[in-house]
């Protein structure tokens, strides 16, 4: 590599920030991980963060590319569909996609951090400082400040930094004080709030599936884990009727409950317990431009671009980022050059999935129950299977297909479902196959 010096920073050690340090010192790079947090090795995690996350193509091939999918594979749960759940208790299961290989994976936040960090540390050229707190990035006098465990402040050379360290980004923060970056944060108006099912009570749930309480306005969903309990996480309103402000007592969360998750009452016999105790979480989506400042300073995974939930992406987009950063750096690039080209490739589709995000929450709140929704999907997948070259579901573009860019599945998406609501007869007909061909053929071209 023509340029870069052969030592780097890192600030953050969570899941982006450990994956990427594996990937640069297997490159050859000294790398030094800095992480507010103790060591998750040795402490509880934190409470109030995602305590399990939808792992899917573009993770593994990411994971495999540092060569520790192999330890990561016990920790992983296969959901091959989403099991959605009515008022009146019936359920039934949409399949994520139609081949074998077509399913996401259930996975702990906290067991796979302590993977990744463990494999990072494990290597000689990465040294993982715990328990420092990044103040902020200074490019004019080139430093980055740290306060330790004890409360003191200390510099070191920014020489390149690589910020990992989330939604929150200290050094974003920095950057944009500075008027280095210009950042857009959007606040969704619903939160979300964590609840435990037992592995006793959850023994009633179907465990390969991610399970949905679809409500119009908001929702329930479920992971298993590997212990065999599952993490439900209410989505609600944060004011209105019904929202989280709305439920200021025992009473008023148990009534929710029974009227619009009766099913789940069994499974949460502590419910009310549990509801005041566990902290409310807020979700939104940042925009960042730009995501560096020359060779000095990166901005990657959620510090760049965070998004929500609710397509199962973050984690996934940022260790594509992790790959796609790695990727770069193996040619004759210096720093800002390897920079500009990073975002150059990702900008347009972290944007892209920001939107699908967003998008797919009025789908999994609502549309899976809407009967024309469920007959547009399944006519679908019939032209998937007829037409494989050419037509394959927006989900799965961004789910089982990491060779598609997300905007390319975007922009496909767009024409597909057009296409889909053309070919739409309603209730009971069949599509026309003659004219199904003509506008498949014409509208898409080859994969």
């Amino acid at each position: 590599m023509k340029g870069p010096p052969r030592t780097i920073n890192i600030v953050g050690a969570g899941l982006a920030g450990a994956l990427l340090a594996l990937l640069l010192a297997r490159r050859g790079l000294a790398v030094t991980l800095f992480e507010r947090r103790p060591d998750p090795r040795q402490a509880q995690p934190e409470r109030g963060r995602s305590i399990n996350l939808a792992l899917a193509a573009r993770g593994l091939r990411a994971l495999e590319r540092a060569g520790v999918l192999a330890r990561v594979q016990p920790l992983l749960i296969p959901m091959r569909g989403r099991m959605v759940h009515e008022r009146d208790g019936r359920a039934a299961l949409q399949p994520y996609g139609q081949r074998e290989h077509e399913i996401i994976f259930s996975v702990g936040r906290a067991d796979l951090n302590r993977v990744l960090i463990d494999e990072a540390a494990r290597h000689g050229r990465v040294t993982v400082r715990f328990g420092q707190t990044c103040l902020g990035a200074d490019t004019a006098s080139a430093r980055l400040t740290f306060r330790d465990g004890s409360g003191g402040q200390y510099t070191v050379p920014l020489v390149p930094t690589v910020a990992t360290d989330g939604a929150g980004s200290a050094v974003r923060a920095s950057l944009a004080a500075a008027g280095l970056v210009r950042v857009r944060e959007e606040w969704l108006d619903h939160d979300y709030k964590e609840l435990t099912i037992a592995a006793a009570a959850a023994a009633a749930l179907e465990r390969h599936a991610l399970h949905i309480w679809p409500r119009g306005g908001f929702m329930l969903i479920a992971l298993p884990n590997t212990d065999g309990s599952f993490t439900a996480t209410l989505f609600l309103p944060r004011t209105g009727a019904p929202s989280f402000t709305a439920l200021g007592s025992a009473a008023a969360v148990t009534a929710l409950f029974s009227r619009e998750f009766p099913d789940t009452l069994p499974l949460l016999p502590d419910l009310a317990a549990q509801f005041a105790a566990h902290p409310q979480g807020q979700l939104g989506t940042v925009h960042t431009e730009p995501w560096r400042v020359g060779g000095e300073v990166l901005l990657l995974g959620d510090a760049a671009h965070a998004i929500v939930p609710f397509h199962g992406q973050g984690m996934n987009a940022a260790f594509e980022d992790c790959s796609q950063l790695d990727e770069l750096l193996g040619g004759d690039e210096d720093w800002a050059a390897a920079f500009a080209a990073f975002e150059a490739a990702r900008a347009a589709n972290a944007a892209a999935i920001a939107r699908m995000a967003i998008e797919n929450y009025d789908e999994m709140r609502a549309a899976v129950l809407d009967a024309g929704f469920v007959r547009r999907r399944a006519l679908a997948l019939g032209l998937e299977r007829r037409f494989p070259g050419r037509f394959i579901p927006r989900y799965s573009m961004v789910m089982f297909h990491p060779e598609i860019p997300y905007a390319e599945a975007l922009r496909r998406g767009a024409v597909q479902e057009t296409l889909l609501r053309e070919l739409d007869a309603g209730p009971g007909a069949e599509p026309d196959p003659a004219l199904a061909e003509r506008l498949v053929t014409q509208r898409l071209s080859p994969l």
